[in-house]
Parts: C-alpha cells; sequence; structure tokens
C-alpha cells in the first residue's frame, strides 16, 4: 500500500494538471476524494486544477483567435458545436465567456469560438482568470465535500444501494406495464 500512496503523491499533481487540461472534471473528482483522504492537499489540487484550465482554454483561445473559423471548418463533427457556442456567446456575452467551463457539449470548443468571434484578448484573459478561479474552486472544494459524505456514510452504501435497485426496478416495471397495457 505504501507503494501505491507514494506514487499517488508523486504523480497525484501531474495527473491534476493534465487532466485540467482537458475536461478535467472526472480527474478532479478523483483528486477530491484523495484530498480528503490524505493522499493529496486541497489547496493544491485547487491550485494546479487552476493552472492547468487557465492555460488549456488561454491556448485554444489564441489558436480560435489567430486561425479563427479555419480551425472549425477542417473538423466538420465540431460545426453543431460550434454554431450553438456561437449563438450563446452572441446572447449571453461575458456570462457566457465566465460560464462555458460548466456547459456541458460545448466547454471544449467554447474557447476556439471566443477567440473566433474577435472577442479582446485582455477581455479574455481577465475573465478566463475568473472562470477558472470558480471553476477550480468548486471543483475541488465540491469534490472533497463529496467525498466526506460518502466516506461518513460507507455504512449506509447497501442501503442506499438496495433502494435505488428497487426504485429502478419499480421504474422499470412501470414503464414496460405502461407501454405493454395496450397490447
Amino acid at each position: 500500500m505504501a507503494g501505491w500512496q507514494e506514487s499517488i503523491e508523486s504523480w497525484g499533481y501531474i495527473a491534476v494538471f493534465l487532466g485540467s487540461l482537458i475536461e478535467g472534471e472526472s480527474v478532479i473528482f478523483v483528486a477530491g476524494f484523495l484530498a480528503h483522504e490524505g493522499y493529496l492537499s486541497l489547496p493544491k489540487i485547487i491550485l494546479v486544477s487552476f493552472l492547468g484550465t487557465l492555460l488549456a482554454d488561454q491556448g485554444c483561445y489564441f489558436v480560435g483567435h489567430y486561425y479563427g473559423n479555419a480551425v472549425i471548418d477542417k473538423l466538420p463533427s465540431l460545426r453543431p458545436r460550434a454554431d450553438r457556442a456561437f449563438q450563446l456567446l452572441k446572447r449571453y456575452d461575458n456570462f457566457f465567456i465566465l460560464s462555458c467551463r460548466f456547459i456541458y457539449g460545448i466547454r471544449t470548443i467554447s474557447p476556439f469560438v471566443i477567440g473566433a468571434s474577435g472577442v479582446g484578448v485582455m477581455r479574455f484573459m481577465i475573465l478566463n482568470f475568473i472562470a477558472a478561479l470558480i471553476w477550480s474552486v468548486l471543483s475541488c472544494v465540491g469534490a472533497y465535500y463529496f467525498a466526506y459524505l460518502i466516506m461518513d456514510r460507507m455504512h449506509l452504501l447497501p442501503k442506499i444501494v438496495l433502494g435505488l435497485v428497487l426504485v429502478g426496478g419499480g421504474i422499470w416495471y412501470g414503464i414496460h406495464k405502461w407501454r405493454t397495457r395496450g397490447s
């Protein structure tokens, strides 16, 4: 077990950084759990995830800023999400820039779109800094306290699983009966 702990302590922050460069919610969730268990430091995972998400979105913004729609046009599968992000940016402006990292499906394309839309560099840098700070604090602290809730209630896990199975089975049975009622 000591080797596992040493690996986490050695590589954990690197994994948090790399995970937060992409969509890091799952990595942050695991890091929050590991911080709760004492393997990682909560302030350090907040800082590392902040730096990773800040740098990733800033880099994507600059690609969009300098290469515009050419990047999106080369990848036609991105066009629907890019169009949606353009619409949201046009409608919600600064609020979209602050919240796009929380919107599933367009999170990774949004910095490209914001850069391609002509939003100024300094404006994006300031809003991206604020958004990255909010995301990293909320994500890391949320994961930490979610782990706290789970670990303190582990003894309830069999009852929760049984309850979910019963509720899920009841819903499935109800839907099955409703669909077959006319047959």
